[in-house]
C-alpha cells in the first residue's frame, strides 16, 4: 500500500553552502533514498549553486533552482514550495543545509505524516529534543521565545521557529504563500500558525539540532525583536476575535433565553 511519503520532496535553501551542501545532500540521499531533493540557491558567491549542479547531474533524485539575488529564506521556500506544486510531490519538507537537521532523523517527520498527521515539526523543546554546541543564552532565547510565542497565540506547539518540517501537499495548497510574512525568520511562526488556523492536524516530533560546524550562520539577533512584535501583534488580533466570537454566541444564547421564556409565558 502506498504511503503519502512514497512522494516526498526535501528543498534546501543555500547561500554560500558549499563547504555543507554536498554533505548534507549525501546523507539525505543515504538516509532516505527515494526521497527527492531541490536546492535553491541564491546566488551564492562561493559556488553553492555550481556544487549543487555538480550533485543534481551525477542523481537525477537531486534538482537545482537558482535564484538571481538573496533575497531572504522565505522566498527560498515559497520558491521551493511553488516548484513542489508544479509536480506530484505529496509530502514537502523543510531543511538546512549547514548539517543542523540531520537527515537521518527525516523518518520521524515522514512516519507521522504517514500516520495522519498534516504538518510535522521536528522539534527541540519536547521530551526527547535536544540542542547541541549552542551558547546558554542563545539556547535560552529560543526556548522562552517560543514559550512566548505558544502563549500569545495559544497555539499548544512547543517550538514554532523550528526549521525541520514536513507538509502534506494540501497544507501547502491551501496557504496563500503570498500572505507570508517576511519579518526575518518570523515565517516559519506564521505558516505554523495559519496551518492551526485552518484545523489541519500539525504535531511535532523530538529532533537532535546540531550547531553549524562549518560557515557563518545567517541568523542576526536583530529578527528577534520584530518577530516577538508582529507574534504579540497576531496574538492580540487572535484574542480580541475570540472575545468577538464569545460575545456574539452569548448575545444568541441570551436572546433565545428571553425568547423561551416569554413565549411560555
Amino acid at each position: 500500500m502506498s504511503k503519502p511519503s512514497d512522494s516526498t520532496l526535501v528543498i534546501i535553501p543555500t547561500y554560500n553552502e558549499r563547504e555543507n551542501l554536498v554533505d548534507i545532500v549525501g546523507r539525505l540521499r543515504q538516509a532516505e533514498p527515494e526521497v527527492d531533493v531541490v536546492v535553491v540557491d541564491d546566488n551564492s558567491p562561493d559556488g553553492t549553486g555550481q556544487a549543487a549542479d555538480e550533485l543534481a547531474a551525477d542523481d537525477d533524485k537531486v534538482h537545482v533552482i537558482h535564484r538571481t539575488a538573496k533575497n531572504g529564506l522565505c522566498a527560498a521556500y515559497c520558491e521551493g514550495f511553488a516548484w513542489a506544486l508544479q509536480r506530484d510531490y505529496q509530502v514537502i519538507c523543510e531543511m538546512d543545509a549547514d548539517g543542523s537537521h540531520a537527515p537521518e532523523e527525516l523518518h520521524r517527520l515522514l512516519d507521522r505524516v504517514d500516520q495522519g498527521a498534516d504538518v510535522v515539526i521536528g522539534s527541540r523543546y519536547i521530551p526527547g529534543g535536544e540542542v547541541k554546541n549552542w551558547p546558554k543564552k542563545r539556547f535560552f532565547l529560543s526556548r522562552l521565545g517560543n514559550i512566548y510565542i505558544s502563549a500569545a497565540l495559544g497555539a499548544q506547539l512547543s517550538d514554532m521557529t523550528a526549521g525541520y518540517r514536513a507538509y502534506r501537499r494540501s497544507v501547502i495548497e491551501a496557504l496563500d504563500l503570498e500572505e507570508l510574512s517576511n519579518a526575518g525568520y518570523i515565517f516559519q511562526v506564521d505558516l505554523a500558525w495559519r496551518a492551526v488556523q485552518r484545523e489541519f492536524d500539525v504535531r511535532e516530533v523530538p529532533i537532535t539540532f546540531v550547531e553549524r560546524q562549518r560557515g557563518e550562520s545567517k541568523l542576526d539577533s536583530s529578527f528577534v525583536t520584530a518577530s516577538l512584535k508582529e507574534v504579540t501583534r497576531w496574538g492580540l488580533k487572535h484574542r480580541t476575535r475570540q472575545l468577538k466570537d464569545f460575545a456574539e454566541v452569548s448575545a444568541s444564547l441570551v436572546k433565545h433565553e428571553v425568547g423561551n421564556k416569554l413565549f411560555k409565558k
